[in-house]
């Protein structure tokens, strides 16, 4: 299909940030996005990139009552001498079709979810800010549109592409952050969709997450739901605890994303020789590493915020250190090397970088 391209006038295109450091996560949107609706018998058409607008929706379109609503994360990254580079595209592309099937929605073509993502990003690409650490966030969205009452899978639906230049994304920056464990709640139950990118995952965290913010904690670490006493992963991102010499993460069954970047330090730690376990890990192991002395580093990983150091958490009331409180030297490790695959200043051994432009 032929991606239709509509600009917006030169008089009517937004300003641009002018301070970088105070771009933050999420607040400003570029001058277009992408869409393409789907009928069922017709399959996907009309795809175009358009001036950015609301979208309208009619009272009882299906996303609104029923759920179907998938997203993914994802970034273009300004490079030296202005290359643009995005990292990983077909991994995301792969897991949003994942979700797709999961809520009974419609598969998308991966060559052309890469092209009107390419088109777009090429269009807006003076939006990319160019500030190490900065980035130019992409958010792929599925929503059911058919206007119909009754529990069904809906039969019309609309994929859009939204960008918007971003910092960072915890006000920390790269500065450990604090992370609470909670018991009493959970997100996702074996046989869920805690595997999927999908919104009402991210609806069942926010009270529990409230609780956290409360109380002065950046994130939710959240526990498996049958026992509640195993580790899955915090809010936004999958969680790693470096205990001696074994860095440990919860394994893919389903209750939990399979994150890209998760997937990437596993594979880089690994070709650094680090051991790394995709293993189940109690709070009881947790608590006996810390007493014991052996709980070395932890670390939060995703799109947003790459790897994100955790310097304390709070469990059954009480507050515990990891290691000394301070950024580990695999976490910073990490940190630095995914970021500069990612913005080409290093060499990409694990083919990850793909450029758009020069």
């Amino acid at each position: 299909m032929e991606i239709k391209v509509i600009q917006v006038s030169p008089e009517k295109r937004k300003a641009k940030p002018s301070n970088e450091s105070q771009l933050g996560f999420g607040k400003i949107f570029t001058d277009h996005f992408f869409t393409m609706t789907y009928h069922a018998g017709r399959g996907w058409h009309d795809p175009r990139i358009e001036p950015y607008r609301p979208i309208q929706l009619d009272p009882t379109a299906m996303c609104l009552h029923y759920g179907q609503e998938i997203f993914e994360g994802m970034k273009a990254y300004r490079g030296k001498g202005g290359a643009i580079f995005l990292f990983r595209p077909m991994e995301n592309i792969r897991r949003m079709n994942v979700s797709a099937e999961r809520l009974c929605m419609p598969r998308i073509n991966e060559g052309l979810f890469l092209e009107a993502l390419t088109k777009l990003i090429l269009l807006e690409k003076e939006w990319i800010p160019h500030g190490s650490g900065t980035s130019l966030y992409i958010r792929p969205t599925m929503i059911a549109t058919e206007p119909a009452l009754g529990v069904h899978p809906a039969h019309e639906y609309l994929f859009f592409i939204i960008l918007g230049p971003v910092g960072t994304y915890y006000p920390e920056g790269f500065a450990p952050t604090k992370i609470y464990v909670t018991e009493e709640y959970c997100r996702s139950v074996p046989g869920g969709t805690g595997y999927c990118k999908a919104g009402g995952n991210y609806a069942a965290s926010l009270y529990a997450g409230e609780i956290a913010k409360n109380m002065g904690y950046t994130q939710v670490l959240w526990l498996d739901p049958i026992e509640r006493k195993y580790v899955e992963e915090v809010g936004t991102s999958n969680m790693f605890f470096l205990i001696g010499n074994e860095l440990i993460t919860a394994p893919l069954t389903g209750t939990i994303l399979p994150g890209v970047t998760r997937d990437s330090v596993i594979r880089l730690a690994g070709s650094w020789g680090v051991k790394v376990s995709e293993r189940r890990l109690s709070m009881d192991e947790i608590m006996a590493a810390i007493a014991g002395g052996t709980m070395q580093e932890a670390f939060a990983s995703g799109t947003a915020a790459i790897v994100s150091p955790v310097g304390q958490i709070y469990y059954r009331e009480k507050e515990y250190p990891i290691g000394d409180g301070r950024t580990g030297r695999l976490t910073g490790r990490l940190y630095n090397e995914i970021l500069q695959i990612q913005y080409g200043m290093k060499d990409d051994p694990f083919g990850w970088r793909l450029k758009i432009a020069d």
